[in-house]
């Protein structure tokens, strides 16, 4: 049978990430191609007694349906925290807890966009999120970006040549796949020109607080006056994915019309999950908690960042992040990154990604490719760099 398939999904194709991800089940095969928290950062220990406790003294709570909203508790303890970093104002904003953030910046788009609306998004930007606004047949444009973020003159003639322009989404912390973070002169630019032609502001902030060096940015949502700033977040990268809980800040009204999609979408998040979330909130001083998982992301960083210097060619420019999980290395533009990650993954059991994987057009030229050192090991970091390093000093000499 020939099958006719909806318009808004049809175009859409497994992303390259994925594909690449085909290999690092194969044995022996070193993946720097992921985007997955450390092992060691999970706190099993707490989450074990949190559920224990859960299902022994509440076993209804977590079984039961709960509204689409969010559990209550979670909800409050999150408005609590968000208003203590400035990205929930209790006066204009509402909180919806969602099935991670990519479903946050999903609904964020359904409820804003109509077919054919135009929309802004960094080049390169996480292909997760990309997939998620092309199934709503928005009309998706990269704006370039620079090494403190997007290119904002760029940005602000697109606004002008595009129809109905709406919405701008960035990931202004250690951004995926750059490990970028947007400068405070950018952010107050970005949300300037929102203010200036009508735009809303889409702020995915999955890596912000796993800063581990340099000084925090304030939010983008932090500067927000006239309700332009949707802030999503996630429980993913400070507690474990597998929750699969994230939250969006926004103001009430599109808060509503989040919910209300939700509701035919999913009826509500996990709720022991919630739970759980809730009460690792209730029970931690987060600071303190966050600064070990910043130790585990600043050594393992360190780890790659040593081995890049003693084995890659040095044809290989590259950025040190302050946070996040992600580097990002450039080669020549005489270079085919496509046959380069090929290469990597066939010959030399190295799997990392390909720049143009992260791009609105995923055919378009890139020189760069992703490293995540926050998956392997210590012994696959530096075994899969010395291999990768290996490479590139062949690889390029050839170029």
């Amino acid at each position: 049978m020939s099958y006719q398939f909806a318009k808004n999904v049809d175009a859409l194709q497994p992303s390259a990430i994925r594909e690449i991800l085909k290999f690092t089940g194969m044995p022996g095969v070193i993946s720097f191609a992921a985007g997955s928290p450390a092992a060691e950062a999970f706190p099993v220990d707490t989450i074990r007694t949190i559920s224990r406790e859960l299902l022994e003294q509440d076993p209804i709570l977590a079984l039961q349906y709960n509204i689409t909203e969010g559990y209550l508790k979670l909800r409050t303890e999150l408005k609590q925290w968000m208003t203590e970093k400035h990205c929930f104002d209790p006066a204009m904003d509402d909180l919806i807890t969602t099935s991670g953030a990519q479903q946050a910046n999903e609904l964020s788009c359904k409820v804003l966009l109509d077919r054919g609306d135009t929309m802004f998004c960094e080049a390169p930007s996480f292909i997760g999120s990309l997939n998620a606004f092309r199934s709503y047949g928005v009309n998706l444009v990269g704006i370039p970006m620079e090494q403190d973020g997007m290119d904002l003159s760029i940005l602000e003639s697109a606004i002008q040549q595009h129809p109905n322009p709406k919405l701008v989404y960035v990931i202004p912390n250690f951004q995926n796949p750059t490990g970028r973070v947007m400068s405070l002169e950018k952010r107050k630019g970005l949300y300037a020109l929102a203010c200036r032609y009508n735009l809303i502001i889409l702020e995915d902030n999955p890596y912000g607080d796993l800063r581990f060096a340099g000084e925090d940015v304030p939010s983008i949502k932090s500067m927000d006056t006239e309700g332009r700033v949707i802030y999503s977040g996630t429980f993913s990268k400070i507690l474990a994915p597998g929750l699969r809980v994230g939250y969006v800040s926004a103001p009430a009204e599109i808060i509503s019309k989040i919910t209300v999609c939700k509701q035919v979408s999913d009826v509500h998040t996990n709720i022991w999950a919630q739970a759980v979330c809730a009460e690792f909130l209730a029970r931690t001083d987060m600071e303190p908690y966050l600064d070990t998982l910043r130790a585990v992301y600043r050594r393992k960083c360190q780890l790659m960042a040593d081995g890049i210097r003693q084995h890659f060619s040095d044809r290989v420019t590259w950025e040190m992040p302050e946070g996040g999980l992600f580097l990002w290395c450039t080669l020549p533009e005489s270079c085919d990154v496509s046959a380069f990650c090929k290469k990597a993954v066939e010959e030399y059991s190295v799997a990392v990604v390909p720049g143009n994987a992260f791009l609105v057009d995923e055919s378009a030229k890139s020189h760069s490719f992703r490293l995540n050192y926050s998956t392997p090991s210590d012994e696959q970091i530096e075994k899969g760099i010395a291999m990768l390093g290996s490479m590139t000093k062949k690889f390029l000499a050839n170029a």
